[in-house]
């Protein structure tokens, strides 16, 4: 009974994004150059807000924080497809498999609270500006952000709980380019529909819980500051319209794929490659494109290392 419970498959095969080689082969440079300039994106953001004594404040404490889990998402999984396309077989360990589940739930779980918390900030900032420095003091930060590591933590470990002793005896192809648990656990030598179930209800409570909080926070910001001053929420919208813009770029697929499954393949797919390809990439743009200080910091940056004397 004990060896009927183990696992016997010892890899998985995945499928990828399409079947065709030479369209493989052509997706190996645009995705090298995505990936490259995501590290180079978000490892910026993260460097600049370290060095840079302006933007020693909360807001940047935790878009750095941002930038730092977006890189470590994108890097669990597009290396990998990265490297695939130039492979005909596409396999990846059980041990490897179950390291990546737990990888991408522990940064996607973290990245949804601590948007929470970037909204909260902006709700303090623009709610209660007299009291932001004592509220969002350097203790809070750090709490606030050890929270989200922590919630993510226990959320991956929650989802790979229930599927780590299940039994994988025989098909072993997984139709995606890394291990999503929708797909693994349909590999499982059981009936899964209510496991399933389950676990869709453990991704959907913390993505739904998260998402609801965030239009709270940004409505109510919009509704107080709109009834202080005319044109109050045209100025609250601009401040908060970056974060809207990621929190949609990062909800949407997950909303789709948790919360309202298509079972559409290339549909599937094209949001996996969203939010763990896509959206990494574009949020360090979005946030330095939209962020004078941020601008402000980079040409500061360049100033430096063009003048030598302004070290002096």
């Amino acid at each position: 009974m004990e060896k009927a419970n183990q696992s016997v498959v010892s890899e998985f095969i995945f499928r990828g994004l399409c079947n065709s080689r030479e369209l493989q082969t052509f997706l190996f440079l645009p995705f090298s150059i995505l990936y490259l300039m995501t590290i180079a994106g978000n490892l910026l953001v993260v460097s600049l807000i370290i060095a840079d004594p302006h933007l020693h404040s909360p807001m940047y404490f935790l878009l750095a924080n941002l930038s730092f889990v977006d890189f470590c998402l994108s890097s669990v999984t597009t290396p990998k497809l990265t490297i695939d396309f130039l492979k005909n077989n596409k396999t990846i360990s059980f041990g490897g498999c179950m390291s990546q589940i737990l990888c991408v739930h522990i940064f996607a779980g973290g990245e949804m609270v601590l948007l929470v918390t970037m909204a909260y900030d902006r709700y303090v900032a623009i709610c209660k500006p007299l009291r932001y420095c004592s509220i969002m003091n350097r203790q809070k930060c750090i709490l606030l952000v050890s929270i989200s590591w922590i919630i993510g933590f226990v959320h991956a470990i929650s989802q790979l709980a229930m599927i780590l002793e299940l039994p994988f005896c025989g098909p072993r192809i997984v139709d995606s380019f890394f291990c999503d648990i929708p797909l693994v656990i349909k590999l499982a030598c059981m009936d899964t529909h209510t496991l399933g179930i389950l676990i869709n209800a453990d991704s959907g409570a913390l993505a739904t819980s998260c998402f609801i909080l965030l239009l709270v926070s940004y409505t109510y910001i919009l509704v107080t500051v709109r009834l202080h001053s005319k044109d109050g929420a045209s100025k609250a919208l601009s401040t908060c319209t970056s974060h809207i813009t990621v929190v949609v770029l990062f909800f949407g697929p997950c909303i789709f794929i948790y919360l309202w499954p298509l079972s559409i393949t290339w549909v599937d797919k094209f949001l996996a490659v969203f939010y763990t390809v896509i959206t990494p990439l574009l949020n360090p743009a979005i946030y330095t494109l939209r962020n004078k200080e941020i601008k402000n910091a980079i040409k500061r940056l360049i100033n430096q290392h063009v003048d030598p004397r302004d070290n002096f």
